[in-house]
């Protein structure tokens, strides 16, 4: 039998072995049995076992330094647990991402805090300490604990050396500081430790990141408390701010946290997930980077965070769009691209990291991604729906991105007609996604709602003119009369969860004839006990081998359109039954597998957004 885990209900379970290691190969904890903790630059991902498999130093899109997750031979980790048989539960301290995982032993139970502190200050928030604090909360417990980082995507040797009581990993281009109230041993180039705690005793071991001027330093036990009660202080004050007092508040407010923990605080990018290749099917190719901004999906986050109170977030983006998505970049994807780095860069170049063997062997591990050179027209609809409720609920645009505003309303007036690779990123070829024209409509619709309402210089009648042939060219060519249903592109008889946002959007009635029968026919076939397949790659080929699990966001959307349709009853229950499928701590992949696991990168800022939506309508239709 191999090493055992918690499970999602914290209850021991065996890792999950690796396809071709077999029996005594390589064992990996699921994708669902992680919290993510981070320091809005980077995140870790720490496993219900106690151990970092996850984190990419100094910054979300940098090379990682622990992998295991991806590989658990050469990606590198930190293991710190019990040193003896154990159960295992784990729990954010409350309304924190302050991640505590439990040991429950024969004699004695122990925790391990994690966090990473935030800081204003930028020689502080540049260390991107990682903290782990170990207490023994009744008895006696033994721990040991292992830390294996491996540079580069464990592509790049690395040498151990001590300064003064920090012991220093260090790589050609990455150096990490290691100080530990705990004796360390040297195990060749990695570092071990055993001890045991009794009832009230505490052990410190804390990882920062050296150089560019941060010298190390030694994390006492003082400091550890310090910075854990200064970290518990900043994530409860942000969290004060929501304005959600619904039903279900600590899946909202969880949520909350986690798009939180996804924002990169220098520039205010949002990213769209903190990990790269973790499979859509286990032992699939559907493997992508998602560590990058997409601009749907931070446009996305910005009405979800809104809709709670949280202006600052909005703001910040808005600030991001304003220094580096500026149109007129002549890009062949149009002004915008689909995605930028974290830093506003624009080359993503993909590539795909052979000497990893993925998850559960799922290859390839890829970098970068190829999508960024897609045509996406829906973008645009997205980030000018953004701006357009940022201009209402935050602060009024400027001239300038009133400009910029009727630049993209422009080029999409002129450009709206072409097909594209659509919302789900196919790279099985371009058609004309119903979607796709739906979000070009509300891209120049909410430019016209902002112009009237502000008074602002805009060509109304070109504009409206638009608009209305975006419409009823929808009506005409995306409706099927033969299967009684909307399609997923023009002329075409395949259905798409997509055209969900119709109503969400305002395009059409939620109680419309035509959308109810999309509906009803959405819900026969891609609807499985309130899970939503995006589409059918079977009848809708999407270039890629393989199939690929229900796609939570759609799920979300399914519920916000039953609220919209009246349905209250069945939206409760379909939003009810989604809020199982979350992993022991609330949070959600992009997609969940046909046994209820979940599937993809994790966790994914998509479907907690679309929960945030979901969940504050059907609260607003119960009353």
């Amino acid at each position: 039998m191999g090493a055992t885990t918690a499970g999602a209900d914290g209850t021991p379970g065996e890792r999950a072995g690796d396809g071709p290691g077999g029996a005594g190969g390589p064992r990996y904890v699921p994708i669902a049995d992680h919290g993510l903790i981070g320091d809005l630059r980077t995140a870790a991902l720490v496993a219900v076992d106690g151990t970092i498999d996850w984190y990419c130093c100094p910054a979300f899109d940098a090379p990682s330094v622990f992998a295991s997750l991806l590989d658990a031979d050469r990606g590198g980790c930190f293991e710190l647990a019990a040193a003896v048989p154990a159960r295992k539960k784990q729990f954010y301290f409350p309304d924190t991402n302050v991640l505590i995982t439990r040991f429950y032993t024969e004699d004695g139970v122990g925790e391990v805090q994690d966090f990473m502190p935030v800081s204003q200050d930028p020689a502080e928030s540049s260390r991107h300490r990682l903290i782990r604090r170990v207490l023994c909360v009744r008895g006696t417990v033994p721990f040991r604990a292992r830390v294996a980082p491996r540079f580069d995507y464990g592509t790049r040797s690395h040498t151990l050396r001590k300064d003064g009581e920090v012991t220093v990993f260090e790589s050609e281009r990455l150096s990490l500081g290691l100080n530990a109230t705990v004796p360390l041993t040297w195990d060749g180039v990695d570092v071990t430790a055993r001890f045991e705690l009794t009832e009230g005793e505490t052990a410190v071991l804390a990882l920062d990141h050296l150089g560019g001027g941060v010298a190390p330093r030694g994390c006492a036990h003082t400091e550890a408390e310090d910075r854990f009660e200064a970290t518990v202080r900043y994530w409860r004050r942000w969290l004060a701010a929501s304005r959600y007092r619904g039903r279900w508040r600590e899946m909202v407010h969880r949520s909350a946290l986690t798009l939180k923990l996804l924002t990169y605080a220098p520039t205010g990018a949002i990213v769209a997930a903190p990990t790269t290749s973790l499979p859509e099917e286990i032992g699939g190719e559907r493997n992508w980077d998602y560590r990058y901004v997409w601009v749907r999906d931070a446009a996305f986050c910005v009405y979800a965070l809104l809709r709670l109170g949280f202006s600052e977030e909005a703001e910040a983006f808005m600030g991001f769009v304003s220094r580096h998505i500026s149109p007129g970049d002549g890009a062949p994807s149009g002004p915008l691209q689909i995605m930028y780095g974290i830093d506003g860069r624009t080359d993503l170049s993909e590539a795909e990291l052979a000497h990893l063997e993925g998850h559960l062997g799922s290859a390839p591990v890829r970098v970068g991604n190829a999508a960024a050179e897609q045509l996406q027209l829906d973008i645009y609809g997205a980030l000018i729906d953004s701006i357009y409720l940022y201009d209402k609920w935050a602060e009024p645009v400027s001239s300038e991105q009133w400009d910029h505003v009727c630049a993209l309303v422009e080029w999409v007036g002129a450009h709206w007609d072409q097909p594209d690779e659509g919302i789900w990123e196919t790279r099985g070829g371009r058609r004309k996604f119903l979607y796709s024209r739906l979000m070009c409509w509300v891209a120049i619709e909410r430019a016209i709602r902002m112009a009237h309402r502000r008074g602002l210089p805009a060509d109304l009648p070109r504009w409206q003119a638009c608009r209305d042939t975006i419409y009823r060219r929808i009506m005409s060519h995306g409706w099927s009369e033969e299967r009684g249903a909307f399609m997923q592109h023009e002329d075409g008889d395949v259905l798409d969860a997509a055209v969900l946002m119709m109503p969400l959007t305002k395009f059409i009635a939620p109680t419309d004839p035509k959308w109810l029968r999309t509906l009803a026919s959405l819900t026969e076939e891609l609807v499985s006990d309130s899970l939503v397949y995006r589409y059918d790659p079977g009848v809708s080929p999407d270039g890629l081998r393989g199939g690929e699990g229900t796609f939570s966001i759609c799920s979300f959307w399914y519920v916000e359109s039953l609220t919209r349709a009246g349905r209250l009853d069945e939206a409760r229950l379909a939003f009810e039954k989604m809020l199982t499928y979350a992993n022991h701590l609330g949070l959600y992949a992009e997609q969940i597998g046909h046994g209820g696991e979940q599937q993809g990168n994790f966790p994914q800022a998509f479907t907690h957004l679309s929960l945030i939506s979901a969940a504050f309508n059907l609260d607003r239709a119960l009353g």
